[in-house]
């Protein structure tokens, strides 16, 4: 008889578990399970999504995820660390809870879902070593992604895992490097970013629940057009989903200046959505609108209130950050501040104002030479001295 074909192919295995998983359920057995849930649910889950990873078990502490990439599957493990991190900050160490995270690329044996093979248990024993909080792969998985993510490795050497014929050579991620140098700047330094929460739903209804969050993605889809403001990814600030923060935690944690909040109230068939666009900073008001509408056309509905959000905060922040950089000293600006204090001269048209503006161009690309929208402006400006002002080339008169 002929042998069955068995499936094989070749893939990213992550493999992740809870340190001192039984010691937390013995100190609280409800709030530790709740406490994951509420990882995995918020966090764990969304990012495994979002690189195209494919959960194949879980276990009480534990979770056995497959990628097609490595440099996937690792972006992920960092991501999730360094998110776990920065939950975590707050809590007291031994009620923590931390991951440890192994990575292997192999060969691996497909079984009605499951995933078997040298493959999975390297990466399975990887986690076993892994600090607290930390991250190791394997040779294989190092080669597939040095250079290619932004995070620096340790060279452990080899070892020889339990039940794994050959050593392995392994490498351990350092994320506190990694997060050093991703620390996002101080957000008086960078360009205007913005974070908007998750809509909360007023109404008590769950249906609502969905409206509400797609109001949400519809609003950072619109954003995210605008080529000068930095908006945070949905995954980012939904960490923020029906938990309590203030607007300095909520920019300290993303790392923006501004932030955009609101709420959905549906009442027969009609529904009221809400809007406040925040400085962060400051904890001032920018904007507010209230749109009441029938809920009819549940599309259209999010596409025209998107469109009203949308074009009144793009005016409303240009003016915050001008009104900002008025306030700031000379020597805090950059390059980008340098431009938003040059346009009040630029678009005069005026051969003087034109003049102040090329000086602040100017130095906006000694500190970024390749700013094309300052040497856009600054075209602008010589094309207003040239034009109005008279500074044309002599043409020698022929002989």
């Amino acid at each position: 008889m002929a042998e069955a074909r068995v499936e094989r192919r070749l893939a990213a295995i992550l493999a992740a578990d809870v340190v001192g998983y039984s010691r937390l359920m013995g100190i609280n057995e409800e709030g530790t399970l709740a406490a994951l849930k509420t990882h995995q649910r918020e966090l764990i889950d969304p990012k495994i999504a979002e690189h195209r990873g494919r959960i194949v078990k879980t276990t009480g502490d534990g979770a056995l995820v497959e990628f097609a990439s490595a440099v996937d599957a690792v972006r992920c493990a960092v991501e999730i660390q360094c998110a776990m991190s920065e939950r975590s900050a707050a809590i007291p160490e031994d009620r923590r809870i931390d991951f440890r995270i192994g990575i292997n690329v192999g060969d691996i044996i497909i079984d009605e879902g499951d995933v078997y093979g040298d493959g999975v248990n390297i990466a399975a024993r990887l986690e076993g070593i892994a600090d607290r909080g930390g991250i190791c792969i394997s040779d294989d998985t190092f080669r597939q992604v040095r250079d290619k993510i932004d995070v620096d490795f340790d060279d452990a050497g080899e070892r020889q895992l339990k039940n794994i014929e050959r050593p392995v050579r392994v490498y351990r991620v350092q994320l506190g490097k990694t997060v050093q140098r991703v620390e996002r700047a101080p957000a008086s330094t960078k360009r205007p970013s913005i974070a908007v929460l998750p809509f909360q739903n007023m109404s008590g209804d769950p249906e609502q629940e969905y409206f509400a969050d797609g109001m949400v993605d519809e609003i950072i889809t619109g954003l995210s057009r605008i080529k000068w403001l930095s908006v945070v990814s949905r995954n980012s600030s939904y960490l923020f989903k029906n938990r309590p923060a203030t607007m300095k935690d909520v920019a300290a944690t993303l790392g923006v200046r501004y932030v955009l909040e609101g709420g959905v109230r549906k009442s027969g068939n009609r529904v009221r959505i809400t809007a406040q666009l925040i400085d962060a900073e400051t904890d001032a008001h920018l904007w507010a609108e209230q749109y009441d509408r029938l809920l009819e056309d549940v599309f259209a509905l999010q596409d025209e209130i998107t469109m009203c959000v949308v074009g009144a905060i793009e005016p409303s922040v240009r003016k915050a950050e001008i009104d900002r950089i008025k306030r700031q000293r000379p020597d805090n600006f950059t390059a980008y501040d340098l431009l938003l204090q040059s346009q009040q001269f630029v678009f005069a048209g005026m051969p003087a104002e034109a003049a102040k503006a090329i000086t602040l161009l100017e130095q906006a690309l000694k500190l970024e030479p390749n700013y094309s929208a300052a040497h856009a402006y600054l075209s602008w400006c010589l094309h207003a001295r040239f034009g109005r002002g008279g500074l044309r080339r002599r043409i020698a008169s022929p002989r």
